[in-house]
């Protein structure tokens, strides 16, 4: 395929980046229209809210792909809460940022079996860049669906 288009029946990579984006679009969709105390408003018992939910996946994309595949020297904030002083725009930025950096790190490996610089002591085997990459998918859809109830709840919004 050429021009930067997608082979959806023949390659793995493009495959798990496509619903990897799938699901990053919807997160950062989910913040649509909202006030910054909408945003940050915990909806839930845990506390969560839907800007917390983008820094968090900010600091688990950077974790996965720079610092565990990569081994890179680096500390990510993975915390579920967004600082104080960042607006939505600073979060979404900071977010897309990550994702940009974690795709080209998995179109500028040319085999998803290359096993990460450092495994991962919690996750079971969750070493090579194609488990990496499949879990998350998995973490961004899982924390896509909690936005989707948490924007519910703030406006009555789902998504489609």
């Amino acid at each position: 395929m050429s021009n930067g288009e997608v082979d959806l029946v023949h390659s793995e990579r493009d495959v798990l980046l496509r619903y990897l984006a799938k699901h990053r679009r919807l997160m950062v969709a989910a913040l649509d229209g909202l006030t910054d105390e909408q945003a940050r408003r915990p909806m839930v018992p845990s506390g969560t809210n839907l800007l917390g939910l983008v820094h968090h996946l900010t600091g688990v994309e950077r974790h996965w792909f720079e610092f565990v595949f990569l081994g890179a020297s680096i500390e990510p904030d993975m915390a579920m809460s967004a600082p104080p002083s960042a607006s939505i725009e600073d979060v979404v930025a900071g977010y897309r940022t990550a994702c940009a950096r974690s795709d080209e790190i998995v179109r500028g490996c040319t085999d998803l079996s290359t096993l990460a610089a450092i495994p991962n002591p919690g996750e079971d085997g969750l070493d090579s860049l194609r488990l990496i990459t499949a879990h998350m998918v998995e973490e961004t859809a899982q924390h896509t669906g909690q936005a989707d109830i948490i924007r519910e709840l703030i406006d009555g919004r789902v998504n489609d």
